[in-house]
């Protein structure tokens, strides 16, 4: 029994002769359906376009580089996909040939060449050189950070994020959601989690490294451009994830120093007449069993440090602006504003007590 080559595969003169002779009769019909065709096709690939470059940009966009790593990623993403491009402009070329441009049966040999050149040769050779340049990354992502490198500690919890520095005098100091870096100086920030596996990743700086519990990773970024940006939990982590956020500020670093400096410092409240009744009420309710406040009698370890947070980008990691109506109402209504959080709503509290307290903590600059 003769075994069956690719070039049997192909359709005989007569049956295409067949089939153009059926498509000929209906020739207006499928030129008008062709032309509905090609005008859908036109608005997809418009809309395409289109949301595919409103996604190129932003404080959280992995297309948007402002980091040495970021820009290393951004370039083998399009590397990628342009070697894919290549691949699929030769497979479906062979095919539309094949279907619409062979006038008769190909020879054996001609088959083959199609096949083997179109089908294998050149993907293998393409995903190949992607492969290798893909790897020739590794040993910079991998790399030990260099010296004067400056280190951060993250520790990931549901749902937030605790953010620990090296104080200029001597010692360390946290702070909550909120990470601020010199640019174009390298940082390595060493990565636990306390409770289940989360991820930390900043798209416009770099790439995302998992949290793993009992262990510390680590990552290696260095900011190229000034800017705010966001970072996110990048592995579900429970059911408040997608409210897991955090803002990244890069500034020149004399204003990183100062910054710094700043933040080790003890809280200052800037509201007059607040500060004493509302550090009281903060203390007579239990929020310092859980919060410090640096500077008072508030030295709670298992929830967010809370001495500088009046001046912070956010509440609630990432979910709204601070101010007095944020505060107040992320007080009175917690587990409605940020599901399953451990933090406890404090609805027994009368109006009075709420606004006093947003008023303070608003106040903690």
């Amino acid at each position: 029994m003769r075994t069956r080559s690719f070039a049997d595969c192909i359709p005989s003169a007569e049956i295409i002769a067949s089939v153009r002779r059926v498509v000929g009769c209906r020739a207006p019909r499928l030129v008008r359906v062709g032309a509905r065709w090609s005008a859908l096709s036109a608005k997809l690939i418009t809309g395409s376009a289109s949301l595919f470059g409103a996604g190129c940009a932003g404080v959280q966009s992995t297309l948007s580089p402002a980091g040495k790593q970021a820009d290393d990623l951004a370039t083998l993403f399009w590397g990628l996909s342009i070697g894919t491009a290549v691949i699929w402009v030769v497979v479906v070329g062979l095919a539309l040939y094949a279907a619409y441009v062979a006038t008769g049966p190909l020879s054996h040999g001609a088959g083959r060449k199609l096949i083997v050149g179109g089908g294998i040769v050149v993907p293998g050779v393409v995903l190949c050189g992607l492969l290798a340049y893909s790897l020739s990354m590794l040993p910079g992502l991998l790399a030990a950070a260099p010296d004067g490198a400056l280190t951060v500690r993250v520790t990931a919890h549901q749902y937030w994020w605790r953010v620990t520095y090296e104080a200029p005098s001597g010692g360390t100091f946290e702070l909550a959601n909120e990470i601020h870096l010199p640019v174009g100086r390298p940082v390595e920030f060493q990565l636990e989690s306390t409770d289940v596996i989360h991820a930390f990743w900043i798209p416009s700086l770099g790439g995302k490294v998992d949290m793993i519990p009992g262990r510390r990773t680590r990552l290696l970024l260095e900011p190229t451009r000034v800017g705010t940006y966001r970072g996110v939990c990048a592995e579900y982590c429970g059911t408040s994830h997608a409210l897991m956020g955090l803002f990244v500020v890069v500034q020149p670093e004399a204003d990183f120093e100062r910054w710094l400096s700043s933040q080790a410092q003890p809280a200052i409240s800037a509201q007059a007449g607040q500060p004493t009744k509302g550090a009281n009420v903060f203390l007579a309710t239990g929020c310092g069993g859980c919060h410090s406040v640096r500077g008072t009698l508030a030295k709670g370890t298992i929830g967010p440090d809370l001495t500088h947070v009046g001046g912070r980008r956010s509440i609630g990691a990432g979910i709204t602006e601070p101010g007095v109506d944020s505060f107040a109402a992320f007080i009175a209504r917690t587990g409605e504003i940020k599901p399953s959080i451990h933090m406890p709503a404090f609805g027994m509290l009368s109006q009075d007590d709420v606004l006093t307290l947003a008023h303070y903590l608003d106040g903690l600059k």
